[in-house]
């Protein structure tokens, strides 16, 4: 199992949220060279075009990051593909995947915020119908140098190579879902490793719709190993279960408190929060044993994952709490789970 982070290159954490941009991109370089070092697998930026977030050229940071990193995975987490030319998207990562030497890999989706639709000049109404034709043609681009394609949101293309290609001989494209069983069994039918974000409520109850996702890779004639299953949810590792929920909870609460007044969710009580940290429920959050722990568990109940990452800077964490949790995550969880798994 692959155990990496996600992040939304947030610019409002810590310290009073009073870090210039600057500063927060530069302590996000730091914790994505950091987690190389001390042995994580992957590291995923997001996508946003919202001024409390810094990530909305994900590929640059991606990048950036090539260059102070030697083993670590770069992936979007996601790139909000109806919104994007799925050219440019292939040519932006493959052209990381070079800097990194085969290290890049996207995660794609249709994205859980709208702002994209507007800023780019797509209709909501086309959620749906963007994403199924702008995935096509990112598959396309990736799997032939010359391309004849057409659809309905963007000219069509006659027999033209698309530059650079990727180092690796198949650039990995994921697709990244919520909770719609038809993205689940799109990605099956395509054969493309899955990435669930899972944000609340118990990760259990996935698992009626990963067993889609697989019974539609099999009758689609893809193999068990071919049909990858991913998990990403809020989590921080701490020295101790007491020491981790305090560092987290106040921040937590304040952040999708807020999150909730924009998208309708109800404020975030101390109760709710203790069901989401118990053993079934979604944020993997403690010392490096109980989560270690966690994650083999939801693991279990979602008939086994390939990876597992966490998302830590959504809870006001100052830089010191994440690079520390980092370090625990690479030198004590990684291991246990290891172990367990051998």
């Amino acid at each position: 199992m692959e155990i990496g982070i996600d992040s939304f290159a947030s610019a409002l954490y810590g310290d009073k949220n009073a870090l210039s941009s600057v500063d927060a991109m530069e302590q996000l370089l730091q914790r994505i060279e950091f987690a190389d070092q001390v042995g994580l697998d992957v590291f995923g930026i997001g996508e946003h075009h919202k001024k409390e977030y810094l990530d909305s050229a994900t590929a640059v940071i991606l990048s950036a990051a090539a260059s102070r990193t030697k083993k670590i995975r770069l992936t979007s987490a996601v790139t909000v593909l109806s919104a994007a030319d799925p050219v440019r998207v292939y040519q932006s990562f493959a052209t990381l995947d070079l800097i990194s030497k085969g290290r890049a890999e996207i995660v794609v989706g249709r994205g859980s915020s709208i702002e994209a639709y507007p800023l780019f000049g797509f209709k909501l109404e086309d959620y749906d119908k963007l994403f199924k034709e702008k995935l096509d043609l990112l598959l396309q681009v990736r799997d032939n140098e010359y391309v004849t394609w057409s659809g309905a949101f963007r000219p069509a293309l006659n027999n033209l190579p698309v530059y650079p290609r990727s180092f690796q001989k198949k650039l990995p494209v994921w697709l990244g879902v919520g909770g719609t069983p038809e993205s689940f069994i799109r990605a099956g039918t395509l054969g493309l490793p899955l990435m669930v974000a899972i944000i609340g409520g118990e990760t259990h109850r996935f698992r009626p719709l990963i067993d889609l996702y697989r019974e539609a890779g099999k009758e689609a004639g893809f193999k068990p190993e071919e049909l990858k299953v991913g998990l990403h949810s809020p989590g921080y590792v701490g020295s101790t279960n007491e020491t981790a929920i305090a560092d987290y909870y106040p921040g937590y609460a304040e952040v999708w408190t807020k999150l909730g007044r924009e998208r309708g969710w109800p404020a975030v009580t101390r109760p709710q929060f203790e069901n989401l940290i118990a053993p079934k429920g979604v944020l993997v959050i403690g010392g490096p044993e109980q989560v270690a722990e966690k994650i083999l568990r939801h693991s279990e109940a979602l008939g086994g994952v390939s990876r597992f990452t966490f998302q830590m800077d959504n809870a006001g964490l100052t830089h010191s709490q994440l690079m520390n949790s980092i370090e625990l995550i690479g030198t004590k969880v990684i291991p246990m789970i290891r172990k367990a798994l051998l």
